[in-house]
């Protein structure tokens, strides 16, 4: 009898924790299925512009990388804000010193400064696998330019998150890492592909290009030697996330390219590939950003087994991402049939599969993002640097594997 009434305690507790946090679940989940559109906007530009992408070989490769790397930075950026929102450090101005402040020099200076990894990361990836990339110089192009429209962009709308946050009670940690990484696919996608337009012009696409080159050294030396000792300690704490996960984004779009031939005949996959990953990362950092907001404020410990807040946050992920992935796959068949999108197979095949794709990684979502949490805590590092960032770039590479698994297996897409 003792073990049923610890379980039954055990389960009243949950579902108390579950009762106070009834408005953090209804926040997280518009939050969630408004990203969800967003993220539709960059999966049908994907799917409508494959003659780019045939065009410029390795483009394919850079796209997940720079989209990642939107999300790495400006995920970093939401979990910071929060992590000062829920300790009443917030406040909406530019001062000199100031949280806010502080992290749109962070945004502007790693946006510039990654773009030349990505560049180089994506080239040498290609000619890894054997596969034809346009040239360095061109790759170096779409980075900076189309990262700093796109980065832009999302900056002023975690602004404009972070303000109305504030004003209005929201949970940013719920709010804020779903649009943001949405919003980044959506902006991000369109921007790298304006930042096309700017080959193929003789002596004015290598003077941009040069001057891309110029402007991303000027960062990363600008980023090392700011006076700001914060901004300091960050950038330098983001370094090895901001090398490392670009690897996984190039990966996962190697994973792509690889199978480039089955995607480009059954393209409505192609759509449902952004805002899957998307939200799958999304779903790990709302998870990692309300963990490693607990542990500063000393809510729970970075230990191996989880305490109830943990258990109880890990819950509301698994629920939220049940609503989601079926949005994602109902969304995906309608968007592909009324776009007019080829060979769109049947309703319940692409829901169905789209479905157990997400099942299959929201496990390894709030096991990663947990302990990735405890381990970055426990080395005195600040999880908000490393969480979000490093687990929306693990849920792209396996939002991709899993994704291609579930709809080869399934015969949605031909074994290449």
């Amino acid at each position: 009898m003792a073990p049923r009434r610890a379980l039954a305690r055990r389960t009243k507790r949950l579902l108390g924790y579950w009762r106070s946090e009834t408005r953090t679940l209804r926040q997280g989940l518009v939050a969630l299925v408004l990203s969800t559109a967003a993220g539709f906007v960059a999966g049908l530009t994907l799917a409508h512009l494959t003659g780019t992408l045939t065009e410029l070989p390795g483009l394919y490769v850079l796209i997940p990388a720079a989209v990642g790397m939107r999300g790495t930075i400006f995920g970093a950026i939401g979990a910071r804000l929060g992590t000062a929102d829920a300790a009443g450090l917030l406040t909406i101005d530019l001062k000199p010193g100031g949280v806010l402040r502080r992290n749109v020099v962070v945004a502007v200076l790693t946006t510039f400064s990654s773009a030349l990894w990505l560049a180089v990361l994506a080239r040498a990836v290609s000619a890894i696998a054997g596969e034809p990339s346009i040239p360095l110089s061109e790759l170096l192009t779409i980075a900076v330019v189309g990262g700093a429209i796109g980065s832009g962009l999302i900056l002023l709308i975690t602004i404009a998150l972070a303000a109305a946050s504030t004003r209005l009670g929201w949970d940013l940690d719920s709010v804020s890492t779903p649009m943001v990484t949405a919003l980044g696919d959506m902006t991000s996608l369109p921007s790298l592909f304006l930042a096309t337009l700017l080959l193929n012009h003789g002596s004015l696409s290598a003077a941009i290009a040069l001057a891309s080159l110029a402007l991303a050294l000027v960062c990363i030396v600008a980023s090392y030697r700011t006076r700001d000792r914060v901004v300091r300690k960050i950038v330098w704490e983001m370094t090895g996330t901001i090398l490392l996960t670009p690897i996984l984004d190039v990966l996962a779009g190697q994973l792509q390219q690889a199978r480039a031939e089955q995607l480009f005949a059954v393209p409505v996959i192609l759509a449902l590939i952004p805002p899957f990953v998307s939200q799958a990362g999304a779903l790990g950092g709302i998870f990692s950003s309300r963990i490693t907001s607990k542990m500063q404020l000393g809510v729970i410990t970075p230990r191996g087994r989880p305490e109830m807040p943990v258990i109880v946050d890990a819950s509301i992920v698994a629920a939220l991402s049940v609503v989601v992935f079926l949005l994602i796959g109902c969304v995906a068949w309608m968007l592909g049939t009324l776009t007019g999108l080829a060979n769109v197979p049947p309703p319940q095949t692409v829901i169905a599969g789209t479905v157990l794709a997400g099942l299959l990684v929201t496990p390894i979502t709030i096991v990663a993002g947990y302990y990735l949490a405890v381990v970055t805590y426990r080395f005195g590092l600040d999880p908000d640097n490393q969480g979000v960032p490093i687990i929306t770039s693990v849920m792209d590479l396996a939002g991709v594997a899993v994704i291609l698994f579930v709809m080869t297996s399934s015969g949605v897409l031909p074994h290449g």
